[in-house]
Formats: structure tokens, C-alpha cells, sequence
């Protein structure tokens, strides 16, 4: 990852909590340009930093916020959703059988033709290999042990997980507001 002093195409915008917290690291929560500006618009979101741009309307012209706190606060402690990706993200994009990276499958570690269910407690990231070798079986019927045993994760912990997978790029004037180790551009 490189922190670019250029802004990204599209010019968009950090979005940060009340508290000056990013909304969600994976995916890093951004707003497209004219997003942000319907939001100072309607004066839902104060403009922390902005861009060397500007844009303009017959009426009135504004510098391109890079970086924007919403005036509310999101409470970031509800339960997240149960999805693919979330379930991939709790899991490291890996197989928990092998650990490989490529052609991640949802694999229930109780087959639901065991009686198992689709449920955080019951389902596993797995590469497409070890989800056909595995089976209708359990883990160790198949002699397959779960590297991590599933289970429900907090918003916090997903956000924590998340910090693992910075995107490609970031905005120089982002940096304050984000918690990576990074590299800077020369």
C-alpha cells in the first residue's frame, strides 16, 4: 500500500464517526464526491480536510472535502450481518483447513445433511479443494481439524480484522484518522 499526495480517481472522502473514527476499515468507508457534498449540503457532516479542487454550480462553489465526520454518531455495537464476506473477513480470506487463499467457499463444519446449520457457529471459510475433499463429513470424520473454530464475532473484532487488508491506496490527508502500517510514496 502506498499513501498517494495525489488524490485518488474519483475524489472521494474518508467518512469518520462523530468521534473522529472511520465507519468501517474492510471496506474502508468512503463516499464518492458528490456524496459528500449532499451531506455538507444538508449539513449532516462537517468537513474535516479538504482537496485542492473545487467545484462549482450556477450558485455557489466548494473545495472537494477528503475527509468528513458525520455530525451524528453511528453506534457501532450492533451485531454485524451474517454474510460471505463478513464470514471470509472473520476468517482472514483463508481455508481453515489448509490455509490457502484461493477459490474461498462457505463450508458448513456440520453438514447440513448432519443437521447442521447456516450460522456463524457452524460455517468456515474453506478453499474449493478442501470444501469437495470434506464433503458431507464432519471435520474429523474427514480428518480435516478447523484451524479456528467459528464463531459469532463483534463490529469491533470485524473492524479490527479488517485493519489486516488495507486498500491499495490512501490519501495523505487520510493518515490522521487511520491506524495501518504504511509505506509512504518517494
Amino acid at each position: 500500500m502506498q499513501v498517494q499526495s495525489r488524490p485518488p480517481s474519483g475524489w472521494p472522502a474518508l467518512v469518520l464517526n462523530a468521534d473522529f473514527r472511520p465507519l468501517s476499515y474492510y471496506p474502508l468507508s468512503i463516499w464518492p464526491w458528490e456524496e459528500a457534498i449532499k451531506a455538507v449540503y444538508q449539513d449532516r457532516v462537517d468537513v474535516v480536510s479538504t482537496y485542492d479542487k473545487v467545484v462549482r454550480s450556477p450558485s455557489m462553489e466548494m473545495v472537494l472535502p477528503s475527509v468528513i465526520a458525520l455530525k451524528n454518531y453511528v453506534d457501532q455495537d450492533r451485531q454485524p450481518a451474517f454474510t460471505r464476506f463478513n464470514v471470509f473477513l472473520r476468517d482472514g480470506f483463508t481455508c481453515q483447513y489448509c490455509s490457502a487463499s484461493a477459490e474461498l467457499t462457505f463450508d458448513h463444519v456440520v453438514p447440513r445433511s448432519r443437521g447442521g446449520r447456516t450460522t456463524w457457529e457452524n460455517i468456515v471459510a474453506a478453499c474449493s479443494p478442501c470444501n469437495l475433499r470434506k464433503g458431507g463429513r464432519t471435520p474429523e470424520q474427514a480428518g480435516m481439524p478447523v484451524r479456528r473454530a467459528p464463531h459469532r464475532p463483534s463490529a469491533w473484532q470485524l473492524q479490527q480484522f479488517g485493519r489486516r487488508f488495507p486498500p491499495n491506496y490512501l490519501h495523505q490527508s487520510w493518515l490522521d484518522y487511520l491506524y495501518w502500517d504504511i509505506e509512504l510514496e518517494p
